[in-house]
């Protein structure tokens, strides 16, 4: 509809004068009262009343003064447009291929320039960044040189090394499947032996679709923890808690999960104690008796030794991906148990086997106490963003599959170990399946020696968790230091291995602190903390809101009846801890 109002006949022939004149430049008055003013026009599209349909006229009545007339129609009155393309490359055209001296110096010192911005240069992929580490846009601030490797973004002092290294940083998907199993299966290995009692309790049916949901729970709400980061915006279990909740969450996440997986390593230490040495003297029944080596059967040296030389350089890791190794030998631990108990349960003499009769119930009365044993068996929930961060890509569809396939194992290996082990022993079914074997059965100290193995492979898992608590609540908003990093590793693992020397059981405190933390890491907090960032508008019941309701009812419900339990079981001796000096 806007057409360019024709030139005048007498223009046409300085035309080609003009393109090739800047296309911005100052212009004198007499230029531009030689110049027609008026540069589009609207009308119709015809050509043919073209003339005819000027809305603006601005006739020229003195030199350098101008009136506008309105009219009907309406002008648009502009500057002369010219076109860019065209007069760009007229002035290309007029420009001399030739390079004269000066331009040679200059393109000179430009490559040198270049040269020497380029070594200071970040990156262009510098992988991903640990999630207590700031992500920061490096295009948003000004890189300066300085000395060594480093430069300075912003006020900050960024080590290229470290962040070029980071391009490859990160695990596969087979490592995170590792350790995520491994944190099921070995950090709840000790509950996981109290499978086959826990269906005792529950009745044959029952137990298993325990199994079965609390599996499927604990595989959502392990996901549902990283959602949580995403829509928070968050890079730590802290993070999610402090946006939904302020300081109070953050405050009680931090306690719920420095509690739990310090009570997991302590724990782990007086497992080792009394199965190594046990395993050690069974097999070299004149160990003791040996000058030097009766040391190793020693159970404060055994503690000692295991601590110091495997679970100690493991945990000085930065990077809980290059745990996978330890977390595979783990899994195969776990896996000798399992079928160590599969293979010798039918061979056991007749007189250490239970009643067969009645064995396949549908409903016992314990089934309330089996809930809680089934739900921590499960519980891996405060290691899910560190080993979410440790994937090379992380993404949401990734570690769904790590999450279904470590899970899975895991069901896998509850099931097989909680059932070959009830159908043998049913009314004799101890909280140790392992102490329902003989003392001299060789394959089942096979797996108890396993079973001690897995435990200072597993430590390390949950000093990740401590450290990283202390680092992302105290020191979130600080660099990286060596110096900090050891010390918090050395602190967290002797102060547990001190536990563990002086200690053979802690009774009813790692039941209370361990029932309620995995409760509220599990099931409370993920849910709770989605309904808080989701869509505020959708009511409770809504379909997005209702199941995370659910499993916090549920939540709260066992949590409730573990500390029942608990404090029951602490006005009895059996509640009481044990001092081994």
């Amino acid at each position: 509809m806007f057409k360019q109002t024709s030139r005048s006949r007498l223009d046409v022939a300085s035309d080609s004068d003009e393109h090739r004149q800047p296309l911005l430049r100052s212009r004198s008055r007499e230029d531009l009262d030689q110049q027609p003013q008026t540069i589009f026009t609207a009308g119709d599209d015809s050509d043919d009343d073209l003339e005819g349909t000027s809305a603006l006229v601005t006739p020229k009545i003195a030199r350098g003064t101008h009136t506008v007339t309105f009219k009907e129609e309406v002008q648009v009155i502009a500057p002369q447009l010219r076109s860019t393309t065209s007069s760009r490359e007229t002035q290309f055209e007029q420009d001399s291929d030739d390079l004269d001296e000066e331009a040679m110096r200059e393109l000179e010192n430009a490559n040198v320039t270049a040269r020497g911005e380029r070594e200071q240069r970040m990156p262009l992929l510098v992988g991903l960044f640990d999630s207590s580490a700031s992500r920061r846009s490096l295009e948003s601030f000004p890189l300066s040189g300085t000395n060594g490797n480093t430069v300075l973004i912003g006020e900050d002092t960024v080590d290229l090394d470290e962040i070029a290294a980071k391009r490859t940083a990160g695990g596969g998907m087979v490592d995170s499947i590792a350790n995520m199993a491994n944190s099921i299966l070995g950090a709840g290995i000790s509950v996981d032996l109290g499978l086959p009692y826990a269906i005792r309790q529950a009745g044959f049916f029952a137990g298993l679709m325990l199994l079965v949901i609390l599996c499927a729970v604990t595989d959502w709400t392990i996901r549902l923890i990283v959602i949580n980061a995403k829509l928070s915006g968050g890079h730590s279990y802290i993070d999610i808690m402090s946006h939904c909740f302020g300081s109070s969450g953050r405050a009680a996440v931090s306690f719920f999960q420095f509690t739990f997986a310090f009570g997991g390593m302590c724990a782990f230490g007086i497992i080792i104690g009394d199965t190594l040495p046990q395993v050690l003297r069974s097999v070299f029944p004149k160990l003791p008796t040996i000058p030097i080596l009766k040391i190793f059967a020693n159970r404060q040296f055994i503690i000692a030794f295991c601590t110091i030389c495997f679970s100690y350089p493991l945990s000085l890791y930065r990077d809980i991906h290059k745990l996978s190794r330890a977390s595979a030998l783990a899994l195969v631990g776990m896996l000798i148990i399992v079928f160590a108990v599969l293979i010798e349960g039918p061979h056991v003499p007749p007189g250490m086997k239970g009643d067969q009769a009645g064995k396949y119930s549908i409903i016992e009365p314990g089934i309330f106490q089996a809930i809680g044993v089934i739900s921590f068996a499960f519980v891996c929930h405060h290691n899910s963003l560190l080993i979410y961060g440790s994937l090379r890509t992380p993404t949401l569809d990734r570690f769904a599959k790590v999450t279904h396939v470590s899970t899975f194992i895991s069901l896998l290996s509850c099931l097989t170990l909680g059932i070959s082990a009830y159908i043998v022993f049913t009314d004799k079914t101890q909280g140790n399946i392992l102490n329902n074997f003989p003392q001299n059965d060789t394959l089942i100290n096979v797996a108890r020696f396993a079973f001690g193995l897995n435990m200072f492979t597993t430590l390390p898992l949950e000093l990740f968790v401590c450290r990283e608590v202390v680092e992302q609540y105290f020191f979130s908003h600080e660099a990286f230091s060596p110096q900090r990093h050891l010390f918090f590793t050395t602190t967290i693992l002797f102060s547990s291995m001190l536990v563990a020397l002086i200690t053979c059981d802690l009774g009813v405190m790692l039941e209370i602190t361990g029932g309620v933390s995995a409760t509220t890491l599990a099931y409370i907090f993920p849910a709770a903390c989605y309904i808080k960032l989701v869509d505020k508008r959708l009511p409770w019941y809504s379909a997005t809101k209702l199941p995370a309701v659910i499993c916090v009812i549920f939540g709260l419900l066992v949590m409730v009846i573990s500390l029942f339990l608990a404090l029951a079981k602490s006005w009895t001796p059996e509640g009481s801890p044990k001092i081994c000096i």
